[in-house]
């Protein structure tokens, strides 16, 4: 029995290897298969077997700068992102009133009506830039947000 199921394994791992072919019809398009009736005069490929072993742990040792590595002191660094984070405020300001303006436009937009809007979809094609602009401020306002609370 054992015997028989030994075969029955070895014979099973010897058909988890599938043969591939490339094929070229007349007009140039290329396909692959792996059905040897649909392999007339298609060239077989060699693959090799697909690695499935893990990588190899990382090793424990700390990152070493090359000796030209730029460095800079602790009191310079905080001084840069004292600039870094007054910049992005100061840009973080002109979003917010960016913001107001182009949602102060928006809502004017909405009281207006148009002789020529009979659809509604013609009021939402006129919206459109409207709202784009009030949801781009509103994206950069949440990126600037989040870039000062990455400052150190």
């Amino acid at each position: 029995m054992k015997t028989w199921f030994l075969i029955l394994m070895v014979s099973a791992t010897a058909t988890a290897h599938a043969e591939m072919w490339k094929c070229v019809d007349a007009d140039g398009n290329t396909r692959y298969t792996n059905v040897r009736a649909d392999a007339k005069g298609c060239t077989a490929l060699n693959l090799e077997p697909i690695n499935t072993a893990p990588p190899p742990p990382a090793l424990n040792r700390p990152q070493q700068k090359p000796a030209n590595f730029p460095s800079v002191d602790n009191e310079t660094q905080r001084q840069r992102d004292a600039g870094r984070r007054k910049i992005l405020e100061q840009e973080l300001a002109q979003e917010q009133q960016l913001l107001e303006t182009a949602r102060k436009q928006l809502s004017e937009q909405k009281d207006v009506r148009l002789g020529t809007e009979r659809n509604y979809a013609r009021v939402e094609d006129r919206m459109k830039p409207f709202e784009d602009r009030v949801r781009l401020h509103e994206g950069n306002i949440e990126s600037l947000r989040k870039e000062i609370s990455n400052i150190r």
